[in-house]
Order: structure tokens, then sequence, then C-alpha cells
């Protein structure tokens, strides 16, 4: 029995890359250590199922998977300070610009991506004439032009805006490589395909419009595991966890799941979750805390499952499922958020693919 254990299925990774590539040439990004799935597998993953490019958000993330070995274009998609600026041309990682200093100090040393702002309001400049000043100092540095959608799951009436900004900014520069379309863009508008898309979510078979994967095509690489520790009868009006925050309304059977917050189930899911065991579903009750959950299994005299059983809190049990998107939706927060907080303590096992 593993306290904890995050399943990721490598083929799963794949198979998404391959659906996602067939609509356009794929950045793969597999930044916040592969959206919690582990960086440098979901990287030897995304390549076999046909990604061109990986992205990357800092210049740690770019090391790590050249020091795995990982080649081929690589895109560091954040803000770099001089001394990260240094790492990421070690590392042959492909930078983005909106300035003109930045770019001449990059210019002759790698690629440059010259990054408009459209909408997002982050990073980027809002000046089309600023970013044809940097596209210059790039000089033949440039390797690509760039935007960011920032409603591309919600609004596709400002997604389109952006769209059409970009590209009257872009036409002034023809033969350049373009992207702009993250995942819910690329699976959900032709147009916004461009020349390459930057899939992240999507890859990962979470569903970038929040409902379900299967929509799209996508399968669900992770899945998380534990285990029932202990099993005790919880009379009418006794409590279990922290604030007695579940008090018995009957006679009941109550498991603990040796997972907390500490390991990513966040404690906004107190009385607000359920897991699955012995293929049923079953409630999480109680207060949620660092090392331990607490769940009702029903009622007495006879305890339904026993202690070693297997438990789980993401993925599928019997002909039961409960997706990311069920626990980002019971967080009022959004999927990516749920297996991005799965934290280092978890383990990750990696299995099937071809990598």
């Amino acid at each position: 029995m593993v306290r904890a254990l995050a399943r990721v299925d490598a083929g799963a990774i794949e198979r998404n890359c391959a659906r996602l590539a067939a609509l356009a040439p794929l950045c793969a990004v597999v930044k916040a250590d592969g959206y919690g799935h582990g960086a440098v597998e979901a990287a030897r993953a995304a390549r076999a199922g046909g990604a061109r490019w990986l992205a990357v958000a800092t210049a740690d993330e770019a090391d790590q998977l050249r020091a795995a070995g990982i080649a081929g274009p690589l895109l560091i998609l954040g803000a770099l300070s001089r001394d990260e600026l240094e790492r990421a041309i070690a590392a042959g990682a492909d930078v983005i610009a909106w300035r003109t200093g930045f770019a001449e100090r990059v210019a002759g040393r790698t690629g440059v991506h010259v990054k408009l702002d459209t909408g997002m309001g982050r990073l980027g400049t809002r000046d089309g004439d600023e970013a044809d000043a940097v596209v210059a100092a790039a000089g033949d540095a440039l390797r690509g032009l760039m935007t960011h959608f920032a409603t591309s799951d919600d609004d596709p009436g400002f997604m389109r805006e952006q769209l059409g900004t970009f590209l009257a900014w872009s036409a002034r520069h023809p033969g350049i490589l373009r992207h702009a379309a993250n995942s819910a863009a690329a699976l959900g508008d032709l147009e916004t395909r461009l020349d390459l898309v930057r899939c992240g979510i999507a890859i990962y078979g979470m569903d970038p419009f929040h409902r379900d994967p299967a929509d799209h095509g996508l399968e669900p690489a992770l899945s998380l595991h534990s285990y029932v520790a202990q099993l005790k009868p919880c009379a009418k009006g006794e409590s279990a966890g922290y604030g007695r925050r579940f008090v018995a309304e009957r006679d009941t059977w109550v498991a603990t799941v040796p997972v907390g917050y500490a390991d990513g189930i966040r404690r906004a899911l107190t009385n607000n979750a359920d897991v699955l065991i012995g293929g049923r579903r079953h409630p999480l009750v109680g207060t949620v805390s660092m090392d331990n959950i607490t769940v009702d299994l029903g009622p007495a005299p006879s305890a339904p499952v026993a202690i070693g059983a297997p438990v789980v809190l993401i993925g599928s049990q019997g002909d039961e499922r409960i997706l990311a998107e069920e626990l980002a939706r019971r967080l009022q927060t959004i999927n990516y958020e749920v297996t991005c907080a799965i934290s280092a303590r978890v383990p990750r096992e990696h299995v099937g693919g071809s990598s």
C-alpha cells in the first residue's frame, strides 16, 4: 500500500498530443512540472506523440529538460532576468522579447519570438510599432511572432478581436512563424491555429472548457490514489476531524484515508467532495487536514470495505470516475490548479507510452 500515488499514463499524453498535432504543428507546454504530471516524462511522451516544439516558463525548467537529454526546439514563455537569460541561452532555448534592448542582447545568440500584447495585459507590448522595432532588433535571431489569448475558453468574441489585431500586425512580417492558440483556441477555432499551436492542459487529457475531456477526444493522463488506513464505527452524534465539521446524523462507518492538503487535497474540499472506494462514490466528510481525510462509508452495523482498500481521488474505479474538472467546480477554480497543486511529496508513477 502506498500512502499517496499519482499515476500518470504517458500513453495517454502521447495520444492526446497526436490528436492535437493532427490539427496543426504542436508546441507541447510542459511548464510547472508538466502541470503536475512530471515535466521530463511529459516532454518525452509529447515528443513521441508528434510535438515539434516544447515550451516551459523558466530557465530552471529548460535546464531540467536539457539535463534529461531532451533535445529539439524549446521555447521559454516567461520573463527572464539577466542571469536567467544567460542560462536560457546556454540551454539552447528560444526566448520571447517585447523590448528592443532585450532583443539586442539576445540577437545572434538564440532564437527570439516577439510578443504582441493583443489583450491579455501581461507580457508583451501593446504597441505594434514598438513590436516592429523589436523585430528589427532581433535581426537574424527572429524565430517567431506570438500573442496569447485571454478568453479562448469563455469569450470567443474577444478572442477573435485579439486574433484580428495579431493578424494585422504579423502581416507586416510575412514568412515568420506565427503562433497564438492555446488548447481552447486550438480545439475551438480553426482560424486561430496559424503555423503552430501551444497546447498545455489538453495534452494531459483535461478539458480547456472545464467540462469533460471526452467531448474533445482527450484522455485524462493522471489519477490519484490512496487507501483506507483506518476504519471505525461512528455513532449518531459523534464527529470526525478538526472543528467537528462532520457530526454523524445516523450510525455509520468512517474511513480515514492518509492524504491531505499537504498532498494537494485542498482544505476547501471539506464536506465538499467524493472519493471512490469499492467502485462506489463516498462523501469526504469533516475537515481536510494536512495528512488525512475522513470518508463516510454508510450505515452500521457492517463496514462495507476493509482496511487497505484502494481509494481513488481522481480517476476511475469500476464504472465511476472523478475528473479533475469535477474537483475544480467544487473548488470554484480550474482543472489546471487541481493537478498543479498535487505536491512533490506525492510520488509520480509513469506507466505506458513508447518513449
